[in-house]
């Protein structure tokens, strides 16, 4: 693996500049019909013809791509929940945001959701026999170089999660409602290195306090209200 030749500045990405502001947007929420578990297996069972608004982040980091794989739990609570963690601050790549469970993808791993299924249990303790996969979507290539696929699951809610404390900080789900609906969705650009960047965030107020989710999180998020609309 090479070394890094390439580095963010730390920033605060709370205060870079909103570009487009999602309370503006023509942009209809995601078909209440599509946000119920019966509305997305069908879905996955016949999916729409659809393309990914976000695909391919600009490099940060010169180093060789790596393949991982993220879990989109959804909790079947009276509404669709989604299962989110807070890295902690220590981590080598991506402390203290926002996150899908996941990780990088081992040579044990067959596929994919294999990966998803693993990672999950392992960070959040979140049980496989709780899990039903739906599908995935298409790769999402962070600008860590990380090659990332996105597996979408329905999650039975009577789970005791143990989160890994090397990992975790904490725990929290989201209304799907609310992450589907684009007047919750924010652009930000600002230049770094020379280069303009930017990225969706969708601030959560969970009971006070704010939940900043951002960048690859919510670029993903973004493509899978593509999808839902499509």
């Amino acid at each position: 693996m090479s070394s890094p030749t390439l580095a963010l500045p730390a920033f605060d990405p709370r205060t870079v500049p909103v570009v487009a502001d999602g309370a503006l947007s023509p942009l209809p929420p995601a078909p209440a019909g599509r946000l119920t578990p019966q509305g997305l297996r069908e879905l996955f069972a016949a999916p729409p013809v659809w393309t990914p608004e976000l695909a391919h982040e600009p490099r940060f980091l010169d180093r060789s791509p790596a393949e991982a794989s993220v879990l989109l739990p959804l909790v079947m609570r009276d509404e669709l929940k989604l299962l989110l963690t807070q890295r902690t601050p220590h981590l080598s790549t991506h402390s203290g945001q926002i996150a899908f469970p996941g990780g990088k993808r081992d040579e044990t791993d067959p596929d994919a959701v294999a990966a998803a299924l693993r990672e999950a249990e392992e960070e959040i303790g979140l049980p496989r026999s709780h899990v039903e996969v739906l599908g995935h979507m298409p790769t999402y290539v962070t600008g860590s170089a990380f090659i990332i696929t996105p597996v979408v699951a329905l999650v039975q809610p009577d789970f005791d999660l143990r989160p890994n404390p090397d990992e975790v900080a904490d725990v929290f789900e989201v209304p799907l409602s609310f992450l589907m609906d684009p007047r919750h969705h924010r652009r930000h650009a600002m230049a770094i290195n020379g280069q303009r960047r930017e990225w969706y965030s969708m601030p959560y107020d969970d009971a006070g306090r704010e939940r900043f989710i951002w960048g690859a999180t919510a670029g993903m998020l973004r493509n899978f209200y593509r999808l839902l609309s499509a």
